[in-house]
């Protein structure tokens, strides 16, 4: 896997990424940026967000569950000095479908953040993790 960045001016940035995307990162105004992108440390936790959410989406429709969205609310903490690491990450899923088990979307929940979301295992080196879920059932 490959990354590019590339200084676009004062604080902003574009990141590419070795499939071809791209997105703008700026640092907030009071230091210098324009706040015309996101902070880097808010893709990691976007990162870490799409990652179990993946896993979440295969892990449901694996084990067939008629899922129909899942969105994934994540509240963090970090620390106030440098390095400024996040200490503290909760992940709330909002899992919708129809007739989902509890035990199937728990069980997602589980693989996902103790086995196959390897942002969340990395992050969790500096981090207290927490989660919940909630299940929405539609007709």
């Amino acid at each position: 896997m490959k990354a590019r960045v590339k200084w676009v001016e004062d604080l902003m940035f574009l990141g590419e990424s070795g499939t071809g995307h791209s997105l703008v990162m700026d640092g907030p105004e009071e230091m210098g940026g324009h706040g015309t992108g996101m902070r880097p440390m808010e893709l990691l936790l976007l990162g870490m967000g799409g990652c179990t959410s993946f896993d979440m989406v295969q892990i449901l429709k694996k084990a067939r569950q008629d899922i129909r969205d899942c969105v994934v609310e994540i509240d963090s903490e970090r620390s106030e000095d440098v390095p400024k690491v996040f200490t503290k990450i909760h992940v709330h899923y909002k899992v919708t479908g129809k007739d989902l088990k509890d035990a199937q979307v728990k069980r997602a929940v589980e693989l996902s953040t103790e086995k196959y979301c390897s942002a969340s295992l990395m992050l969790g080196k500096t981090a207290k993790i927490t989660h919940d879920y909630e299940i929405i059932n539609v007709d």
